[in-house]
């Protein structure tokens, strides 16, 4: 009885606060967006058909209202909501004839419905890429009005739940997934120049049509001969769209960019070398494809999906031409990050890739999207792929871009692929799951530059691809390069591209002091070179990676370095660098393809009596030998140092989608040193395992309100990583540490997100940190720290929280009067922090 008194009481008491709050405020709501600046501007949830598992309307009504029901403490933070729906492959754009009764070939399947193999036929041994079944027994018809009530319903009933407009979506899928389509593969397979899965299986933007007699919405006199699929899909799109009622359109599959969506090859490039011959005919045909399609359907926006892969790889290897569409004004949003890479657990593709198309933008919007099922394949990869862990979640949400103002830019649009699963089920623990972390991220999601910024090249790409075509080598290294140093450990998630760093250093030139540098050899006389330079001579720190062909003499004398002969294949490495200690050793050997790795090792130090350059790493070749990394760090820079990689991709074409990293057990892998390199600036990323068969964990490292958030992914769990920063060693809140000679070290779980407000100097001891309870009334935040022994400490606090709203006291029994300890201002180049000394045993911060 007391207990339900208790309940009683609690629910007037939080009625009565409810209505003080409207008073108050004037009977205003509370407002529906509280993560603190940082809701977005769309949530999309995307869905197939196949939770409608029956045509009638009352059934689709609650179908819906479930729908944004299971999402709605995530949909709260958006301004608008989307509902992107998988109606179909676009096969329905395609054959729409313009009326409204017209049935639906509809994504009723698993598996790839368009193979040799009737749906539902075939030898049992048979995959789902070779025959599909249906979803459901005796699954439902619809027509194109059926369609439009789903449409009109959605809107309704999202509506009335969400209290936000909601706006609808069209997909069209260039492969055979999803649904049969007879367009595609019977009456114009002309159009399939791609290889995605299979030979001929993808239709490609830039194709051209055959006469076809047949009437269609766009065209009801028929197809006339030789025209272009862009034609043809933008108006079929401009009717579909109006007709149905949807608001926007996605093309998936890399569609819209080039003739292959997943593959390192294209149409440039084999496997073997690049036809530079082709760039200028490729690059007009996919541009004429997007003035075409926009003069057809120039209403509604575009949304992609974008390949696989990332922006220089995509214009080496198949002549998209990123920039041209970025600046054709098609209203479109840029591709997200590619979910496919992550779930083979390539977070150093998929990184890269976000990275790189975001660096610059059609305008600030771009999107994050999160695979949560997957309708067609029977695999829901939230339980499946990520076994409920959700390290796709945290990294690429660590990811951000700086503007040329020095405004850090986040995801405005939230995608999620799908709410709905291969049988029509949408089960509430998946959204129940989920939106925790997708919360928990946003919260602490960049507010600054981390602490390595990829200063990223997307402009020089796009001038080399295009104007200086034998440095085609060069510009499909550079991104598979930095690819494989994030798949071995380096923590790399802000980028901003060269066009806006010139600018930026011009207005703010501090605005990086906290900040290492990672980009390219500048060209000859470039804005970047110049601002390079001054950034380095100033007390800036930059990594430079690549070859230094086209360097000036002026930057080839900042880096002491020259050029000589090319060589390649097998080379003895050796390295003064501390590495990681394995129970079987890396190999000594490495091997550099010229192919795929710009070019042959032609490097060396310039004056090697230089005292202030320090050679880190070699590569011998029987009597030749080359340098490979080498730091410098001149006294009238005031702090500024250099270091340089030449790097290698450590990577061949094979038979495989992706580039294949050469076998650590038997090769060196080349981009590992890019983490071994950031040593030359006070950090230490190490690891300890058994073999080199174990992967790597990968690492992001991002700042958020004065803190460091680290989010990663281990897929070996019995490695062990070790820490160290100029700062000292941190000290993950919430986690124990082992020191051991001034590193801490973490045994971590295969996704983890963690906060670092402490950094301690430290040899040995275990040391704890842990958030504990306020205590005061004027205390937002206390941190107990224990095990310490005459250590030195550096905190940094929240933002704004000055030296004098920062209390230290010894002990941990409440309420904290065990005295007071010296809080000083820390070092200028950590930015705002403090510092303390001699702490031994428990210490109680405050602010």
């Amino acid at each position: 009885m007391n207990r339900l008194v208790g309940y009683f009481l609690l629910a007037i008491t939080g009625s009565l606060m409810y209505s003080c709050y409207s008073i108050k405020h004037k009977g205003s709501p509370i407002p529906a967006n509280t993560l603190k600046g940082k809701s977005f501007q769309n949530i999309t949830l995307e869905t197939s058909l196949k939770p409608f598992k029956k045509n009638d309307k009352a059934y689709i009504k609650s179908v819906a209202r479930e729908m944004f029901t299971q999402w709605s403490s995530l949909l709260r933070h958006a301004d608008t909501v989307c509902i992107m729906l998988w109606t179909s492959d676009g096969s329905e754009i395609l054959n729409y004839k313009g009326k409204q009764n017209q049935p639906l070939e509809w994504a009723k399947y698993i598996g790839n419905p368009n193979t040799k193999h009737a749906v539902g036929s075939g030898p049992k041994e048979l995959s789902l890429h070779e025959r599909a079944y249906l979803y459901m027994e005796n699954p439902p018809d619809f027509t194109c009005n059926d369609l439009r009530l789903i449409i009109h319903t959605l809107k309704e009933v999202g509506a009335q739940v969400t209290g936000k407009p909601i706006k609808v979506g069209s997909t069209f899928d260039p492969g055979p997934e999803f649904a049969r389509s007879d367009f595609k593969y019977k009456k114009h397979p002309e159009i399939l120049l791609g290889n995605a899965m299979g030979t001929k299986s993808f239709v490609n933007c830039y194709s051209v049509l055959n006469a076809d007699k047949d009437s269609y919405a766009g065209f009801p006199k028929g197809i006339p001969a030789n025209t272009p699929f862009g034609r043809f899909f933008g108006r079929q799109s401009y009717h579909f769209l109006k007709d149905m009622g949807f608001d926007y359109l996605w093309l998936s599959n890399g569609f819209g960019f080039g003739m292959e969506a997943w593959s390192s090859k294209g149409a440039i490039f084999d496997g073997k070398e690049f036809d530079a011959g082709k760039l200028a005919e490729v690059q007009a045909k996919n541009l004429e494809f997007w003035k075409i399609f926009r003069m057809e359907c120039p209403r509604f926006q575009v949304q992609t999906r974008g390949t696989n892969l990332s922006t220089g790889t995509d214009l080496a290897r198949d002549g998209v031409d990123l920039r041209g569409i970025y600046k054709g004004g098609f209203n479109l949003l840029p591709p997200p990050n590619s979910p496919w890479a992550a779930l083979d657990g390539d977070f150093g593709m998929e990184l890269v890739g976000y990275m790189s198309r975001i660096s610059e933008l059609p305008d600030n919007r771009y999107l994050f999207r999160y695979y949560t099922h997957d309708p067609w394949w029977v695999n829901s990869p939230w339980f499946d792929r990520y076994g409920g862990e959700p390290h796709d979640i945290y990294m690429p949400m660590a990811v951000s871009r700086i503007d040329s103002n020095g405004g850090v830019t986040l995801p405005t649009q939230l995608n999620f692929l799908s709410i709905d699963n291969s049988f029509g089920n949408i089960p509430a623990q998946v959204p129940d799951e989920v939106i925790p972390h997708i919360l928990k991220a946003r919260y602490d999601a960049p507010t600054v530059a981390g602490p390595f910024v990829w200063v990223y090249p997307f402009d020089e790409y796009h001038d080399w691809t295009y104007k200086q075509k034998d440095r085609l080598k060069e510009v499909y290294f550079g991104d598979w390069f930095i690819r494989q140093a994030i798949n071995n450990g380096f923590p790399l998630n802000t980028v901003i591209s060269t066009r806006s760093f010139n600018r930026l250093m011009k207005s703010k030139p501090g605005y990086f002091k906290e900040s290492v540098l990672l980009t390219v050899v500048p060209d000859a006389g470039s804005v970047l070179e110049k601002e390079l330079i001054r950034f380095v001579e100033n007390g800036g720190k930059v990594m430079i990676y690549g070859p230094a062909d086209h360097a000036s003499e002026k930057f080839l004398d900042l880096l002491n370095l020259k050029n000589i002969s090319p060589l390649e294949g097998e080379f003895q490495i050796q390295t003064d660098l501390q590495g990681d200690q394995l129970e079987q050793p890396y190999p000594k050997k490495m091997l550099h393809q010229a192919l795929f790795s710009a070019g042959g090792i032609r490097t060396l130090v310039k004056d090697k009596s230089e005292k202030t350059t320090h050679v880190l790493m070699t590569a011998k070749q029987g009597e030749e030998q080359r340098a490979v990394l080498w730091s410098r760090a001149r006294p009238e820079w005031n702090g500024g140092k250099l270091v340089y990689v030449r790097g290698t991709s450590s990577s061949s074409a094979k038979n495989e989608k992706l580039l294949t990293p050469d076998s650590p057990s038997l090769w060196a892998t080349g981009p590992l040193y890019l983490r071994y390199a950031l040593q030359e600036f006070g950090y230490y990323f190490l690891l300890e395992k058994e073999s080199p068969a174990i992967k790597s964990p990968v690492l992001t490292l991002s700042r958020s309100n004065n803190g460091f958030y680290f989010s990663g992914y281990v897929p070996g769990t019995t490695a062990k990583q070790v820490f160290k920063f100029p700062q000292g060693a941190p000290l993950l809140t919430g986690f124990e540490t082992k020191l051991e000679k001034g590193f801490s070290t973490y045994n971590l779980p295969t996704a983890w997100h963690k906060e670092c407000r402490v950094f301690v100097e430290q040899e040995e001891g275990i040391v704890s940190v842990k958030e504990t309870y306020p205590g005061d009334a004027t205390v937002s935040r206390r941190i107990e720290i224990k095990g310490l022994k005459n250590a030195v400490i550096r905190v940094f606090p929240d933002d704004g929280i000055t030296k004098d709203k920062l209390k230290a006291t010894p002990g941990s029994a409440y309420p904290w009067r065990g005295g007071k300890i010296e809080v000083q201002q820390a070092e200028e180049e950590f930015g705002n922090s403090y510092l303390l000394k001699n702490v031994t045993g428990t210490l109680v911060l405050a602010w």
